[in-house]
């Protein structure tokens, strides 16, 4: 399978790209464009890509068909629909990383001319793919708790992780990417439409960004963590921390995002020049540092979906809840606890049932919870890569093969909900889906 993959950040060089290079049988990346000349030849000489197929943006690779069998689109947000739609036109099959687009109206225009399309969309909805969530869906079919009935998940973003990527960095403002809840959690959306089983038919959602405003910086604060500031010791978003001392060990993403040359020095150049070294209560930010989301399903079961800035550890945390018993599940951890209320018995004195006793893998270091959000979404990622490679490789090969797990038709629904819960959230309503 030949690659030609569009974007050399965060997900294409580092979750896509990489991928191939440690299975070499099933991928191999032969064209990148990025803007960034340094990410593209980094990705370019790490894949023997000849001079000739490193590209300056997605425009210039796509002009006439190349020498590849597939695309993968890790551009940003707002730059996913139009090389999409020049790929498809092209005949080529697509990888196209979430969210799909970033206003209804742009995902109504690709859906549309994909529909009369030889090329397919895989849309990067990577949590259908892990063996935590698989997992989960399995126990559900198997009846482990009866007939489901509602679920309340949370995606826990972590401090340090939505101060990076959604105060600091490229998500911060909706009007350069899009909502908060569709950047981040139109994965969450769409896992639990999977689990449930059935499509989402209404949506209310609440939310706003309190902490990360002017008004509430600290007494004695700088613009930059750098500059002085009076209570860089107490702070828990200190940038000068976060990324020179604690990822220190770190030469990948997150600080790959925030400067190409991570030696200490390179570092430190970043703070005092880039966003990712201003006081998080200075930035022009404007995106919800918190938000819950009720949602119901067409076959009367319910969730509540919360995303927040404020947790200590980056994971997914869900609790399903049946007639006959409660699944709780840890993703960080791989935690799944099942407990049937038959061996449940009631209990008054606050001792837990012998049937529900955890045994927990403690509290990950921040340098693990890094490498966990940056790289792999718990085996999401390479499934995804291996899944999507073998079905273009059948249908290169004339096999008749089926629509991806996340094939755009499958996709879509979750990015119609998240565009009705900013609906709901901004005019404060009750959304028919």
């Amino acid at each position: 399978m030949r690659l030609l993959v569009l974007g050399a950040g965060g997900r294409g060089a580092h979750a896509y790209a990489q991928w191939c290079l440690e299975h070499p049988d099933e991928g191999r990346v032969v064209a990148v464009a990025d803007p960034d000349a340094e990410r593209r030849d980094r990705v370019g000489d790490a894949h023997a890509v000849p001079a000739t197929q490193r590209y300056t943006d997605w425009r210039q690779a796509l002009a006439t068909p190349g020498p590849w069998d597939a695309v993968i689109v890790a551009t940003p947000d707002r730059d996913h629909v139009d090389p999409t739609l020049r790929a498809l036109e092209l005949g080529y099959h697509v990888l196209l990383e979430k969210p799909i687009a970033p206003t209804p109206e742009e995902l109504r225009r690709l859906t549309a001319a994909a529909d009369g399309s030889p090329g397919t969309v895989t849309v990067a909805h990577v949590l259908r793919y892990t063996p935590f969530f698989r997992t989960l869906r399995r126990l559900l079919d198997e009846g482990r708790i009866g007939e489901l009935q509602g679920i309340s998940h949370i995606e826990n973003i972590a401090y340090w992780h939505f101060a990076h990527s959604y105060v600091r960095g490229n998500w911060h403002r909706a009007d350069r990417s899009s909502p908060m809840l569709l950047a981040k959690a139109c994965h969450d959306i769409d896992i639990l439409r999977w689990l449930v089983g059935a499509p989402i038919t209404a949506v209310a959602s609440f939310g706003e960004r309190r902490h990360f405003r002017a008004e509430r910086a600290p007494k004695g604060s700088t613009e930059r963590c750098v500059d002085g500031c009076a209570v860089a010791d107490t702070c828990p978003y200190n940038a000068e921390r976060l990324y020179v001392e604690q990822l220190a060990g770190i030469n990948g993403p997150p600080v790959t995002v925030v400067t190409n040359d991570t030696s200490p020095a390179g570092r430190q150049r970043a703070l005092r020049l880039t966003d990712y070294g201003r006081c998080v209560y200075r930035m022009d930010n404007d995106v919800v540092d918190h938000q819950t989301t009720a949602l119901r399903f067409g076959n009367g079961v319910t969730a509540s979906l919360v995303v927040s800035a404020f947790t200590a550890e980056n994971t997914r945390t869900l609790v399903m809840m049946g007639s006959h018993g409660q699944i709780s599940a840890d993703m960080r951890s791989g935690r799944i606890t099942v407990t049937p209320f038959l061996e449940a018995p009631p209990h008054v004195d606050g001792q837990r049932p012998d049937s529900t006793l955890e045994v927990g893998a403690g509290s990950p270091g921040i340098v693990d919870e890094v490498i966990e959000a940056f790289t792999g979404h718990g085996g999401g990622d390479a499934g995804l890569m291996s899944d999507f490679t073998g079905r273009v490789r059948g249908r290169l090969a004339g096999a008749d093969v089926g629509a991806a797990p996340t094939s755009l038709e499958e996709s879509m629904e979750s990015h119609f909900v998240a565009f009705a819960a900013e609906r709901s959230r901004l005019n404060r309503t009750l959304e028919e889906v």
